[in-house]
């Protein structure tokens, strides 16, 4: 038997109302995702282009913080402008 998947979205549609109208799917859902379910289950997620651009922004704000602080400890180099 497959593995029960969680929805991790407050809204929810089917692929067939999915196929009817997806950009009412995207409006109605006021930016937040859509779980797209198949059979009951969650399929895939739906997401307006604004929503995944930020979400893709919030995770490299996070790698880059992650990167700073395991850098935080690394010995200083100074470098003067006439070294570069």
């Amino acid at each position: 038997m497959a593995e029960l998947l969680p929805i991790l979205a407050d809204q929810t549609t089917s692929i067939t109302e999915l196929k009817k109208n997806p950009m009412e799917v995207v409006e109605r859902s006021d930016g937040a995702p859509v779980a797209v379910l198949n059979r009951n289950r969650p399929a895939f997620y739906c997401l307006p282009a604004a929503t995944y651009a930020a979400m893709l922004e919030h995770m490299e704000d996070l790698e880059l913080a992650l990167l700073a602080r395991e850098r935080e400890s690394q010995e200083e180099i100074r470098v003067g402008l006439d070294d570069l």
